[in-house]
């Protein structure tokens, strides 16, 4: 955890889209907490929030894909813990790309909200427990919510130059 640099946004005006909320079900104490944040989050903003549940992250990115299809944006939760084999490396390696992929190719926002920690300490830190130092359930749908509105942001220009000349 980096615990600086972080953009300070805590809403944005995003009435009328639909968050799809997907959770890994392993390490079930974080990722429900890291659910309610995000669907308060989801409520703070204007948008109505649907849930799906998962076995582990490994699943996220299917599910994932299925929400996107149908949503305007989604968000991917889970807890990650290092263990003693190359087992975290695989499994990180395969959601981050997994997530990225159903990004790009159904060009909607799905955001990484898993938590990837050397220790279940670190992740409860990061979970928005009372006390957390970071709240990325929260976080990570305000985000997805914030890169929504500016994709519709560019649609907007109906074909106007956008940038650099």
């Amino acid at each position: 955890m980096a615990g600086f640099g972080e953009p300070g946004v805590t809403v944005v005006d995003a009435d009328g889209l639909t968050v799809g909320i997907v959770a890994a079900r392993w390490h079930g104490d974080l990722t429900d907490h890291m659910v309610e944040r995000a669907v308060a989050a989801a409520e703070a903003c204007g948008a109505r929030s649907v849930v799906a549940r998962v076995a582990g992250s490994v699943e996220l990115p299917v599910v994932a894909q299925a929400m996107a299809r149908r949503y305007d944006v989604v968000v991917a939760l889970g807890v990650v813990v290092r263990g003693a084999t190359a087992h975290f490396d695989y499994v990180c390696q395969s959601v981050t790309e997994g997530l990225t992929r159903v990004a790009l190719d159904e060009g909607k926002p799905v955001a990484h909200g898993v938590l990837t920690v050397d220790t279940i300490e670190q992740a409860r830190d990061r979970a928005g427990l009372p006390g957390s130092a970071e709240d990325k359930g929260w976080a990570a749908t305000v985000a997805a919510l914030d890169a929504a509105l500016a994709i519709r942001g560019l649609d907007a220009t109906n074909g106007r130059r956008v940038g650099f000349a």
